[in-house]
């Protein structure tokens, strides 16, 4: 599931864990010579080309085909107009899934326990994802659950799965970066500041798609063990 965009109440504090995975993260991936990061001071956004093979991304979309429903907001206030893509929870423990769960676990070096299920995602002309946070805002409702369940979202992980012809790029307004689908493509952004606490210029949206489909899977890493 993701979630309605809000505004935040108050000052979320500082977080020693979750500012831990800034650094060590950020090591792992500054040490492959296969990443780039992007040139910003407002996030750690970084991108690895070809990380999945166009066998491997052709299996993912298929599976998304066959098993994709209408996205979810977690929310209990959602604008239905927001997210108006579809999704599918891919099999964890399947043959064609976990070894690429488990590699992008290793590429950022966070215990797979640590990551939730990975979503696939289809867009259709003129679907899309409007701006939103992939954290969780402590002052909605569903804080309370989702923090025994793993508490705060850290970093995200998003491939592209294929090329799309017009639309469909990921767009973070407040950090200046757009990012153009492309088949293989990895982009991974810590939703945290250095110091453990939400980063509001992670602010992103999947812009929507004028020619063509988009897929994607996403996998997003919490700062507890994922607990379903």
């Amino acid at each position: 599931m993701s979630f309605f965009q809000r505004k935040p109440k108050g000052h979320p504090a500082a977080s020693p864990l979750r500012a831990r995975f800034a650094v060590t993260v950020a090591e792992h991936l500054d040490a492959n010579p296969a990443v780039t990061r992007v040139a910003t001071d407002t996030a750690q956004i970084y991108y690895y080309p070809d990380f999945l093979t166009p066998a491997q991304c052709a299996t993912l979309m298929a599976m998304i085909d066959a098993n994709r429903r209408p996205s979810t907001l977690l929310s209990d206030r959602p604008d239905y107009g927001f997210r108006t893509s579809e999704s599918c929870d891919m099999a964890r423990w399947s043959p064609d899934v976990q070894p690429i769960d488990e590699s992008i676990a290793a590429l950022l070096g966070i215990a797979p326990e640590q990551g939730e299920t990975m979503q696939g995602q289809r867009y259709a002309p003129g679907q899309q994802f409007r701006a939103h946070h992939d954290y969780f805002h402590e002052s909605e409702s569903y804080w309370e659950k989702v923090r025994v369940h793993g508490g705060q979202r850290t970093w995200t992980a998003m491939i592209y799965l294929n090329d799309v012809a017009e639309g469909g790029a990921t767009w973070f307004p407040q950090a200046g970066i757009r990012v153009a689908p492309r088949q293989g493509l990895l982009l991974a952004w810590n939703n945290m500041k250095p110091d453990g606490s939400p980063n509001e210029m992670t602010l992103h949206e999947g812009m929507p798609v004028v020619e063509g489909t988009k897929y994607v899977i996403t996998k997003w890493f919490r700062e507890g063990n994922w607990v379903s």
